[in-house]
């Protein structure tokens, strides 16, 4: 009662009915509970139609697809897949080589200033040439993101999303792509503690979706005839596989890529997809090492570079027998850093959640101008610390230590010398802190996977400090960002912190990259909360499958601890958004609910053969995106009053908002007026409207009580009389199918009707072609010109419903509900009674976690 009271969800029992909130009033647009500033999922995201509508234009395409047209269209497929993982690997070359230029050239440029100011004591002259070029960056960044606002961050959100079945505005368009590309590219360039390789799994995405399409919605001119793959299942299937395709190359990990898409990204899997998405991930992979490997050795065909970002390789040199990379005594340290991990993962993400809610109430909301200041303050904030950092607090460490490194090949030890930085440091050494701060992200994780002894305690502590705090505060501004790399230099500095501890206190005999990797796992899995999938990118980054067992516990561990506090960072920002993403499985409790208990009982439905007139204020007055196709029931008029069987049925879920043709009519007739036809005009005058039964009585009884009335024959159109009994007011409605409004839309618009002395036969018919043609952006109902349309006019939709949608029982458990939904990826679910007569439907928003709490709550209430 005191919950009730206190503002709780549901409460007639104490409150006042004006002042109760449904869970359906709380749901809208992101609104936020006061007691608990929690946002709820926003009613506004529309979900993938990923289940096949099987009507008749569907089936005569299938009639015509033989054998041989089957393997044209599989043909098609793969070279389609091939193609995706192409673009994405080319892609991946394009950012990574100018990422490389830009990087190159500003270090070089401030590198030399350093040099030159560190004996003429300019070195203000310095910072400000360092300062002027990441601004500069950051500021063509975040430009960038002001044209596409959807290119923010790294995007891995929002194709999580919609991997799970939700449409996100602008999230697959060609312009993002652009935006992404190009921001992220001037981001990492700029010095911001972000990476690149979390927006190339978005990038691949966009290939994905776009590229087998063959057209543009940003850039109309692009428009080729392909009527191949025009729906969103097969949509969807590419996405998976671009995404699959862009962590492949950003980490060389193709096997991981296909993992990470079937873990993070895709609620709904099939078999046949597999193959194509490891072939995908592996022509991505293959694609940048063939062109990374000959831009930089002169080695065309040697695949030397297999990703974005490599960890090289971990071995000990020949003939050394007391290396070791780990032993059994080290993984009891393993479990230790993967606890530390979760917990630092853990606050991480509290801290970031706070900041993105903070930037949601006080920087979103002003004018866009403010979030390209909050990006320009990040960089000078980032740049005047990294700097001062190097040059005040790095200590000059013997360059002759890195010279009896016995710990990584030759090759790479070269490779990691040629990287040193020796600000402010003489006589054969060099600064710990510049080499760390002032040099590519990739080469910092290099630095400390594989130099010995060359960082000390401090430098380590304060890099991870800077790092946490600084990464921190920058995923989730303006620009496009990763989170990968920055938690794998935290996680890593973190890593070879211990090692040191290890060895000068302990004199334990450990292998230091081996830490550093296990470190850098550590806070990878508490910050992402992935699995499998970053278990086999690690495993397959370093080329190192002993690596296996202490880099799954590790993330286990991690896991672990932190789902003790919060959620990982990407299901973080996907709540924030508001997006009603379906979590794997439901609670046990949620067992108690019924699918009558989390329907939605108030249904707007058409006839098999509706006026236009009826249509069109149905489309205008509602947002509904299906429609369920019913006929009264009229066969069953002596059934119909048999104690409470069929009218039970149908009532019991509907007493809160009983269904009734006269409540009905009068809504669509709201928007009769706005038609230029005055027959239609008039329409809406010449009806009566009719009252619903007197508050606080019992319908169900009322019906009991009358004595039953033949149903008059009507049309479907014509408006209720008064002299209706209540059984016609509240006839059963039998369900026969589903049809979408773009479909509706899509009939009005081409002229799909007949007249009133002419046989439905007549009316045209649509081939599939025809129906997907403006996929997929289908015209809106008010882009129609009513004037061109006649009112009387009768619409067949038979042919283009959906005769056999999944359907549920109103007594299914909601466990049963949410695993047939989620599973065949579902966007409407009909709930059906036992004689055919449909009393509500459930969409994404009825089975997300805040809702179905919320039912429970009534639940127990009711109880």
């Amino acid at each position: 009662m005191m919950a009730c009271c206190g503002g709780c969800l549901c409460c007639q029992c104490c409150c006042n009915e004006g002042e109760t909130r449904t869970p359906e009033e709380l749901t809208i647009l992101g609104e936020t509970r006061e007691d608990e500033d929690e946002i709820l999922p926003r009613k506004d995201y529309e979900s993938l139609d990923y289940d096949r509508c099987i009507n008749e234009p569907f089936l005569e395409v299938l009639e015509g697809l033989d054998n041989k047209r089957a393997r044209k269209y599989e043909v098609i497929k793969w070279i389609l897949v091939f193609a995706i993982g192409v673009s994405t690997g080319l892609t991946g070359l394009f950012v990574d080589f100018f990422v490389r230029l830009f990087t190159q050239l500003k270090f070089s440029l401030v590198g030399q200033s350093v040099e030159e100011c560190s004996e003429n004591g300019c070195l203000a002259l310095s910072l400000l040439e360092l300062l002027a070029l990441n601004m500069m960056f950051v500021f063509i960044s975040s430009v960038l993101v002001l044209i596409e606002p959807v290119a923010a961050g790294s995007g891995i959100p929002e194709i999580k999303s919609y991997l799970n079945g939700v449409k996100i505005p602008g999230i697959v368009r060609l312009r993002t792509f652009i935006c992404k590309v190009t921001g992220v590219l001037f981001a990492v360039a700029a010095g911001l503690f972000v990476g690149k390789e979390g927006p190339m799994i978005h990038s691949g995405a966009i290939v994905g979706a776009g590229l087998p399409q063959f057209q543009s919605i940003t850039f109309k001119k692009i428009r080729f005839h392909f009527p191949y793959f025009r729906s969103d299942r097969d949509k969807r299937d590419f996405v998976s596989a671009g995404a699959a395709a862009g962590v492949a190359a950003a980490f060389g990990a193709p096997i991981g890529g296909t993992l990470f898409s079937l873990e993070e990204g895709s609620s709904f899997w099939n078999q046949a997809l597999t193959w194509k998405v490891l072939f995908c991930s592996m022509s991505a992979t293959f694609t940048l090492n063939f062109f990374r490997s000959g831009i930089n050795f002169s080695k065309w065909g040697s695949f030397q570079l297999p990703g974005l970002l490599n960890f090289g390789e971990f071995k000990c040199v020949d003939g050394d027998k007391t290396c070791h990379l780990w032993t059994a005594v080290d993984l009891a340290f393993f479990v230790l850093m993967g606890v530390a991990g979760g917990l630092l993962g853990a606050l991480f993400n509290c801290i970031n959640k706070r900041l993105a809610k903070y930037r949601m109430r006080n920087v979103h909301p002003k004018a866009r101008f403010i979030r390209v200041l909050e990006s320009l303050l990040v960089c000078m904030v980032t740049t005047l610390l990294i700097f001062l950092a190097s040059v005040t607090l790095g200590e000059c460490r013997d360059l002759v230590s890195t010279n009896n490194n016995t710990s990584t090949q030759g090759s790479v030890n070269e490779e990691v010398n040629s990287t040193i930085r020796r600000f402010f440091c003489y006589n054969n050494t060099y600064n710990d802190m510049a080499t760390l701060f002032f040099n590519p992200q990739e080469v910092a994780i290099h630095q400390l996977f594989h130099q010995n002894a060359t960082f000390s305690p401090v430098t380590l502590s304060l890099f991870f400090v800077l790092y946490f705090v600084l990464s921190c505060w920058t995923y989730g501004v303006s620009v496009p960002s990763g989170l990968f790399v920055p938690s794998l230099l935290c996680g890593a500095s973190l890593g070879r912190l211990v090692a040191n501890i290890l060895k000068i206190n302990f004199h334990m005999q450990i292998y230091s990259g081996t830490f550093a990797l296990i470190g850098a796992a550590a806070f990878l899995g508490g910050v992402v909360r992935m699995t499998i999938s970053l278990t086999v990118i690690l495993i397959e980054s370093t080329n190192e499958i002993t690596y296996g067992l202490p880099i799954m516990i590790t993330l286990m561990v991690a896991k672990w601890t932190g789902d003790f506090f919060n959620k990982g960072i990407y299901d973080i920002h996907i709540h924030l958004k508001g997006v009603p993403l379906l979590e794997w499985e439901t609670e046990v409790e949620m067992d108690k609910l019924t699918a009558s208990d989390i329907m939605e009982p108030n249904l707007t439905y058409v006839y098999p053969h509706t006026r236009i007139q009826s249509l069109v204020s149905i489309l205008r007055t509602t947002v509904y995106h299906a429609f369920p196709v019913v006929t009264e029931n009229r066969d069953n008029e002596k059934e119909f009053m048999k104690g409470n069987i069929l009218i039970s049925n149908n009532i019991k879920f509907k007493k809160s908002s009983v269904l009734t043709r006269a409540g009905e009519q009068r809504r669509r007739c709201q928007s009769m007026k706005s038609y230029p036809s005055s027959e239609l005009r008039n329409v809406c005058d010449e009806q009566t409207a009719v009252e619903p039964a007197e508050e606080g009585q019992d319908i169900l009884q009322q019906m009991l009580e009358r004595r039953h009335v033949p149903y008059p024959n009507l049309y479907p159109d014509q408006s209720p009389s008064e002299e209706w009994s209540m059984e016609e007011r509240f006839r059963p409605l039998t369900f026969h199918g589903l049809i979408l409004r773009s479909q509706l839309v899509n009939l009005l618009i081409r002229g799909v009707c007949y007249a009133e002395n002419q046989s439905s036969a007549s009316q045209p018919r649509l081939s599939h072609s025809e129906m997907t043609e403006d996929y997929p952006r289908f015209p809106d109902i008010h882009d129609l010109d009513l004037a061109l349309l006649s009112p009387r006019m009768i619409v067949d939709v038979t042919p283009y419903m959906n005769p056999c949608p999944y359907t549920v029982s109103p007594n299914t458990r909601v466990s049963q509900v949410f695993n047939l939904f989620r599973t065949m990826g579902l966007r409407h679910l009909p709930v059906v009674n036992a004689v055919g007569e449909i009393v509500g439907i459930i969409t994404r928003h009825n089975l997300t976690h805040e809702f179905l709490v919320a039912k429970l709550r009534q639940h127990y209430i009711t109880i």
